[in-house]
Parts: structure tokens; sequence; C-alpha cells
């Protein structure tokens, strides 16, 4: 097998076989599952090849911290799994019930617990880009941001429950240039709400490098308007 590209900030990567190959495995979507769903974690278990384990989704929206190099990033929505896991199952297929891919088995979290990064949106734009290019890049706006609720007369005013509260500013980094500030509370990204770090993450790609961004945060009372250019991540 050849190594078409590889991205260790979403634990993906895409090969290509060499010869005959069988026909490829149906692509699903973790956004529809649930927990207590059947899923089936297919791998290669301490060196034991074609290993089959059978469990249940115990826990959905998981984030999993990775790294490459200097740059750290989380992966949102992670699956949380008690079908047994061992090393050597990472990269192996985790399948439902009709035998749809909807997870790729990337770490072993505990006794009985297994991650596998989702099938979903975000994840098919990575491997479309590792096919395409061989790797992902993505736009970079040096900030740190965690859920949070919004203040009740808020709530009623958007109708909206959630934003993403600012916890640190990367010094003279996009988003420092752009005057967005600890504290902040940001309601919308690219005219889009956001309540979630994917919800953000997803805007990040390619298209997004060097072009406005605008976005409109909560701060001491009042709603402001802030345009940022995001640069492009590096290692």
């Amino acid at each position: 097998m050849d190594v078409v590209g590889a991205d260790p900030l979403s634990d993906l990567a895409v090969v290509r076989a060499r010869g005959g190959t069988p026909p490829p495995a149906e692509l699903g979507d973790a956004g529809t599952l649930r927990v207590g769903q059947l899923v089936v974690a297919v791998g290669n278990p301490l060196g034991l090849a074609g290993s089959v384990t059978a469990g249940v989704v115990s826990g959905l929206g998981r984030s999993l911290p990775t790294r490459d190099g200097r740059t750290a990033r989380v992966v949102e929505d992670v699956i949380q799994t008690d079908a047994a896991l061992n090393p050597g199952n990472s990269g192996g297929a985790l399948a439902d019930a009709a035998s749809r891919v909807v997870g790729i088995n990337t770490a072993v979290a505990g006794w009985g617990l297994g991650l596998a990064v989702p099938i979903n949106a975000t994840s098919r734009r990575i491997l479309a880009a590792l096919v395409a290019d061989g790797r992902v890049r993505r736009a970079y706006l040096g900030l740190v941001s965690t859920p949070a609720p919004l203040p009740a007369e808020l709530a009623l005013r958007t109708g909206r429950r959630r934003g993403l509260r600012i916890v640190d500013v990367v010094p003279g980094a996009p988003a420092d240039r752009s005057g967005l500030r600890r504290g902040d509370l940001v309601l919308e990204a690219g005219r889009r709400p956001v309540a979630d770090a994917q919800s953000l993450q997803r805007l990040l790609f390619t298209e997004a490098i060097g072009e406005p961004l605008p976005l409109t945060v909560f701060r001491s009372g009042a709603m402001v308007d802030v345009i940022a250019v995001p640069g492009e991540l590096t290692g």
C-alpha cells in the first residue's frame, strides 16, 4: 500500500492499495448514531489479522486532543464505544448494524472504552483534501474557546442558547490583531451561529486563509462586530 496523505491533527490518513481490491465499504454518518446503538469494530488487535468485536455506542460528543509537532487541536464529536479495542485496532473501521462505516478506531480510552474519529461532514472534507492534495491546509485564528450558555436576556433576544467563550488569545495571532479579547462570547462566525468548537473549526479550511471572516461577539453587555483575517496553520 502507498500512503496518499496523512493528517495527524484529525488522526486520519488515506492509503492506496496496490493490485486487486475488494469493493469499497459504504460510508455512513456518525451524526445519526444514538447511545446504545450496535457497532462493530474491525482491525488487527495484538497482531491478530481480521478480528471483529461488537459493542454499543456508549457515549457521543466526546473530544480527543491531537498534536502535530507544536500544533495542537481537538477532534470533536468523537464516538465512544464499549466494543473491545486493543493496540492494532487503530485505523480499522467502526461500522453500524447496516455495515456502514461510521468511524475510524483511534484510541483505547480505558478498560472497556474505545474512541473512534467520526465520519461526518468535517472528516469527509479532510479525506477529500487528502485524496486531492495529500495534505490538509487549515486556517488559523489563534484563540482558545469553550462552549458557554448565553445570558438569559441575550438568549431570549437571539433565540439561541449557547455560544463560544474566548478563554485565551495568542499574542500577535489573527484573533489578537482583529481585537478579539479574552472573555468575549462569540455568537456568529462567517454569518453563521457557533455553539461549539467544531462549528468554528469547520470554517477554518483552505478557502478561509487570508480572507476576511466576520464575527459577532457579545462584550460588556453589547454586540460587537469584528473582522478577522485567518492565517495558515503551520506546525
